[in-house]
């Protein structure tokens, strides 16, 4: 095919037919079905070049994601392809994107002072002085902690849903408590209020509300936002969806990028139906399908394609690949849990005698636990491995005690960092912490009103360093990375006394300083350590640079998405197991069950792997489990191969 006339980028040569379709299409709504490995991400980045380069303002177009760097990864590799011009496009995730919108109309949703965004742990530790003022039941029950009261309240926002079907659907044993969780979500929602706190799904409950009850803002974004596009738009809730209709609704121009089939995150009110809704939502939409794979061996898309055919609900699509040869995937039955880890350890070994690294292989199961034996032989054998999970980075307790001492600089009204705050001060307790914070808010000098403040309790030599500390903070000019500084300066003792490894810690909060060094804004620092923190904390092994030896990946399934290795080994294929008992109960449960092992699946290129033990006892259900799982049921030898191991 002959170069385009005019193009200043040979789209032809880059594309192929089905990417090009979804590229060159113009104005209106367009469903991209982007089977996996079938290069999604490029076709993206493409048509943002594409419209760049045609004369669409690059500020006009909006590219919603689910990370940030996804985006702006996105935007770079479209820059590189055009012109600098791409980086003015407006990227981010769905949170940030509803931050920057909220900070610009504050004072037209009612927070006219501002607001601070307060990540899971703080939400949950404000649920917890909720919940413990409340007095529970006097029969002996218990309220649900505060980490699953934090739990039902996101679900209900994020599943557009009424607390109280929450509770009766999905924790059925709180269901006779429902007036008392309804108080305290009332009173959750009002003390955030008082303190101008927005969680993070409150962020999209605010923009939700802006676009629909303010129509004057709502015309001026749809027309700054001329073309909008959403990569996995099959992850996003209904408050999302309604979002992207809202901003698109004067143009419709909208293309949402998506594969129903790897729809896995239900439990964070994901809906897959948006994806299959979306030509109703968008009348006139054209459904592009990407089905080239460029990531597996025909044999493995053989599976993946038998194995996706039978779901209740989805676009029809059929994975294909230019590069052939290979095995088919391999389902090894084992005599155990330990038969199943020898298994592995024993493969591994093969593959890398064979020349396969580490580093290009995976173990992926549903839940950390399964992986427990396995990790033991792997010790034994002395193969290196990393797991992939634990904490989030700023949610290790010395990262929150560091932000919290920026936060009552950002926010003096925030209760709850000024509590983490006073509390690290010897003989400092919550009640005494609550007072100082009420004669400093009494005070209105921001947090520079401890200076000044009277104070009653005992020992007040004590607060002299913290005093010491605002008043260096409130008497320099804004600069994030000194402020960063002078905090780990007066924190560093405290780190010494608190904990044994400190030296380790002392080290995540020196990476911390030199991420503080890239802003300018502490406003902005603050917020983007809530919406898009560092994965991992240095002591978890995981931190930004890759280990430099040479490891194995064990990961659940949903850390592997996204990523790909030359063999993936799945663990636990039990019925049981994979699905899970309980996912039996609930046929969209065990929809998303089968999805979760197609997204697993369709990480491996060469070599693909699953184990079943047998023989293996359930206590839930007094019974043993002894059947493959049934998402292999009636797929051929020819596509899926059966071995046993040992041989029994």
């Amino acid at each position: 095919m002959p170069p385009e006339a005019g193009a200043g980028i040979a789209y032809h040569q880059a594309l192929n037919p089905a990417q090009l379709e979804a590229v060159r299409f113009g104005d209106g709504p367009l469903l991209v079905l982007a089977g996996a490995g079938s290069g999604k991400t490029r076709t993206l980045t493409y048509r943002v070049a594409r419209l760049v380069e045609e004369g669409v303002d690059p500020r006009s177009i909006l590219l919603l994601s689910f990370t940030r760097k996804a985006s702006q990864e996105m935007l770079q590799r479209a820059s590189l392809l055009l012109d600098a011009r791409c980086r003015d496009v407006a990227g981010g995730t769905f949170h940030s994107f509803a931050n920057a919108t909220l900070r610009r109309y504050a004072a037209v949703i009612g927070f006219e002072q501002g607001f601070t965004i307060i990540d899971r742990g703080d939400a949950e530790d404000l649920i917890g002085i909720i919940r413990k003022e409340m007095d529970p039941p006097g029969d002996g029950r218990q309220l649900p902690r505060k980490s699953t009261l934090a739990t039902i309240f996101s679900r209900a926002v994020n599943k557009q849903r009424p607390l109280e079907d929450v509770l009766y659907d999905d924790y059925g044993h709180f269901s006779d408590m429902v007036d008392t969780i309804t108080t305290i979500r009332e009173q959750y929602t009002r003390r955030k209020r008082e303190h101008h706190f927005l969680d993070y799904d409150d962020l999209l409950i605010h923009l939700h509300l802006l676009l629909t009850e303010y129509e004057a803002v709502r015309q001026r974004l749809a027309a700054k936002y001329r073309y909008i596009m959403v990569d996995e738009y099959q992850d996003t809730n209904p408050i999302q969806a309604d979002i992207v209709s809202l901003l698109a609704d004067a143009h419709h121009n909208v293309m949402v990028v998506g594969d129903d089939a790897q729809s896995i995150y239900a439990f964070r009110g994901a809906d897959y139906q948006n994806i299959l809704d979306f030509p109703k939502r968008f009348q006139g939409t054209r459904i592009v399908k990407l089905e080239e794979n460029y990531r597996s061996l025909q044999p493995i898309l053989d599976f993946t394609n038998r194995l996706i055919e039978s779901a209740d609900a989805q676009y029809s699509k059929c994975l294909f690949t230019r590069r052939h040869g290979g095995l088919p995937p391999v389902l090894v039955m084992t005599a155990g849990e330990n038969a199943q880890s020898r298994y592995v350890v024993r493969e591994v070994a093969r593959l890398r005698r064979e020349g396969t690294s580490l580093d290009r292989m995976a173990i992926l199961f549903r839940a950390g636990f399964h992986a427990f034996d396995l990790e033991l032989e792997l010790n034994r054998a002395g193969i290196p491995f990393k797991k992939v999970g634990g904490f989030k980075f700023t949610e290790s307790a010395h990262i929150k005690d560091l932000l919290a001492h920026l936060r009552i600089v950002a926010a003096p009204d925030d209760q709850l960092s000024w509590r983490r705050v006073l509390g690290l001060i010897e003989k400092i307790g919550p009640k005494t912490a609550d007072r100082i914070f009420a004669a400093v808010r009494a005070h209105s000098q921001g947090a520079g009103g401890l200076l000044s403040a009277p104070l009653k309790m005992k020992n007040q030599a004590k607060l002299q360093p913290l005093k010491d500390l605002i008043g260096a903070l409130t008497d320099a000019p804004e600069a994030v990375a000194r402020w960063g500084e002078l905090v780990f300066s007066y924190y560093l003792p405290i780190l010494r006394a608190k904990y044994d490894d400190h030296p380790r810690r002392q080290r995540d909060l020196e990476q911390l300083l030199a991420i503080m060094a890239r802003y300018r804004h502490l406003d902005d620092f603050l917020s983007d350590m809530v919406l898009e923190p560092p994965s991992t904390a240095i002591e978890d092994g995981l931190a930004a640079a890759e280990p430099t030896a040479e490891c194995l990946t064990l990961s659940t399934i949903h850390s592997a998405k996204g990523l790909e290795w030359d063999t993936v080994f799945i663990l636990w294929a039990l019925d049981g197991r994979f699905p899970s008992m309980r996912s039996m109960e609930d046929p969209d449960d065990l929809e998303e069950e089968r999805r979760l092992m197609y997204v697993a699946a369709t990480r491996a290129e060469r070599e693909l792997h699953f184990t079943c033990p047998v023989q293996i006892f359930d206590r839930a259900t007094q019974s043993l489990l002894c059947d493959p799982s049934r998402f292999l049921d009636g797929i051929p030898e020819n596509v899926l191969r059966r071995e046993n191991y040992p041989d029994w």
